[in-house]
């Protein structure tokens, strides 16, 4: 059984990003590294928070970053969902204006993925919040992904380490 990985909508929307800015760049490189080499060996999914988020606005890439999602399976944003997304909130671990970023955590805690791969590392992969996170989750009973960037989930392709 493969690894799973969520995939929130920065590292989607990051394959085919035109911005000209240098961390644009690197993120758009490292990310299309990723989804050529990295992805076989992980069961990806995605929920309906990053489709939202795609369509909020029109941009480039926007049809290549809702493509990708035909190749992931797509986790439901139940109750239990919006009530951990809440409880995030609450605890102030998430911020409280908007309810994506509490949504894409919650929904890989729910449904027990392995890694939350993200290029938000101000909300998400931050690790000054981690700790606050595994305590909310310790509480609600939820295990919490391993919370990281394309960059840092690479296996050794020489030795094929996954």
């Amino acid at each position: 059984m493969k690894p799973s990985v969520y995939i929130e909508t920065s590292v989607v929307s990051a394959i085919d990003d035109h911005r000209d800015d240098p961390i644009s760049q690197a993120q758009r490189l490292i990310t299309k590294d990723w989804w050529e080499n990295q992805r076989r060996h992980f069961d990806l999914y995605y929920s309906q928070a990053v489709v939202a988020e795609l369509n909020r606005i029109e941009f480039p890439g926007q049809r290549a970053a809702l493509s990708l999602l035909d190749e992931m399976v797509l986790l439901p944003i139940t109750p239990d969902v919006d009530g951990v997304a809440e409880a995030y909130r609450q605890h102030l671990v998430m911020p409280s204006g908007e309810m994506g970023d509490a949504v894409h955590l919650a929904v890989a805690c729910v449904h027990e993925v392995d890694y939350l791969l993200t290029w938000n590392c101000k909300h998400i992969a931050n690790t000054n919040k981690i700790q606050h996170i595994r305590v909310i989750n310790m509480r609600l009973g939820l295990l919490t992904p391993t919370m990281l960037t394309p960059e840092m989930l690479a296996g050794e392709e020489k030795n094929d380490a996954w």
